[in-house]
């Protein structure tokens, strides 16, 4: 049975509930702009970072300031956020049983800094993560390659080597891109099949013997 070198989880809907708290944010600013979110403006909400939201809702509202829709979407989720994330279900034990096969993993995620880092420091403390990578700390975030290119560089291996879990069709984009073979496990968004892409139900579902199975050699 071959070694697995590491996994990579995206935070937002897949380790934590907070897909329909970011979901609730932007409706309320939305709201604020005048306009009723609803089933199209799924794609530029779900798992996708503030900047690209706030973007959309100044397109969709023809006026207000992006800087400004941003910090209050930002403001607006931190503050859900620190009302409490709840855990995935099946996400603690899967993250214990990769502890315990000494197998590292970190988050990589879409949200900004201060959120990732209250998710941490909240329904994820204790948990030891290699590192946290958020949307702050690289040039570009989801759906480009980037983040998990660098989260593999940061574990001195080839994306490749490392598993992703996500939920999302932009996160699991992002992983295929870089080179990682990919577990989706979507929430609110269906996300499409490819062959770099195994599918579960619920992380309840999996196991570090199932991440094993996922590994392909890097290229």
């Amino acid at each position: 049975m071959s070694a697995l070198a590491a996994v990579l989880f995206d935070m937002d809907g897949t380790l934590v509930d907070t897909e329909v708290l970011w979901w609730q944010t932007t409706e309320e600013v939305a709201g604020r702009l005048g306009h009723r979110l609803g089933p199209a403006d799924a794609p530029e909400v779900v798992g996708r970072a503030v900047a690209d939201t706030a973007a959309h809702l100044v397109r969709v509202t023809g006026g207000a300031d992006a800087e400004g829709v941003a910090d209050e979407l930002t403001g607006g989720f931190f503050g859900r956020v620190a009302a409490g994330a709840p855990v995935r279900p099946g996400a603690q034990r899967l993250l214990s049983a990769l502890e315990a096969q000494g197998v590292p993993f970190a988050l990589v995620s879409a949200s900004p800094r201060v959120v990732v880092d209250q998710v941490v420091g909240g329904a994820l403390a204790h948990v030891p993560f290699a590192f946290t990578l958020s949307a702050d700390d690289t040039v570009r975030t989801k759906p480009h390659p980037e983040p998990y290119r660098a989260a593999a560089e940061l574990l001195g291996l080839e994306p490749g080597e490392c598993v992703a879990v996500e939920d999302s069709p932009d996160g699991a984009a992002s992983a295929e891109a870089a080179g990682c073979p990919v577990l989706v496990v979507p929430s609110m968004l269906d996300v499409p099949r490819s062959a770099a892409r195994t599918f579960a139900s619920s992380l309840e579902e999996v196991t570090p013997e199932l991440l094993r199975g996922l590994r392909r050699t890097a290229r």
